[in-house]
């Protein structure tokens, strides 16, 4: 099981972050709370502040991975361009956020892109990650078996 983790502008600067809506967790320390509890899962991980990187490698998850999951950060908000490549990327997708964007400013309460996943885990810090982890085994398994029968 192969899976794309995708973090979108900002999340490299959550060490300068409210800590109270996004946590005590950097992306450094996320990845090695997910490696340490899905050993069984490769994943590749791909932060950017450019909304064409992320684009790109939406694109071309299909050609190399079984999941993906993206935390789109003020992307989830704005972002058409996102939303269409996520649209169009044909393997189990979930959209994650460490705050919880429905308690948060009117504009950040709606994200375009998550109703282009199979769902979206938000609120809940770095466990956000874990719980995206493990809903996105879930939904792959779910569908190699289908793809048997």
């Amino acid at each position: 099981m192969k899976v794309i983790l995708l973090n979108g502008p900002n999340l490299n600067l959550l060490n300068s972050r409210n800590k109270e809506m996004y946590g005590n967790f950097d992306l450094k320390k996320i990845i090695n709370l997910i490696t340490s509890n899905f050993p069984k899962i490769t994943f590749d991980f791909f932060q950017s502040n450019s909304e064409n990187e992320l684009v790109v490698k939406i694109q071309h998850a299909p050609q190399f991975y079984d999941g993906l999951i993206i935390n789109p950060g003020g992307l989830s908000h704005s972002s058409i361009s996102l939303r269409d490549a996520l649209e169009l990327c044909r393997i189990p997708k979930v959209e994650v956020h460490l705050s919880n964007i429905s308690s948060r400013e009117d504009f950040r309460k709606i994200s375009i892109t998550a109703s282009v996943c199979d769902g979206y885990i938000s609120g809940f810090k770095h466990i956000s990650y874990l719980a995206a982890f493990y809903t996105i085994s879930q939904l792959i398994s779910e569908k190699a078996l289908s793809n048997r029968n």
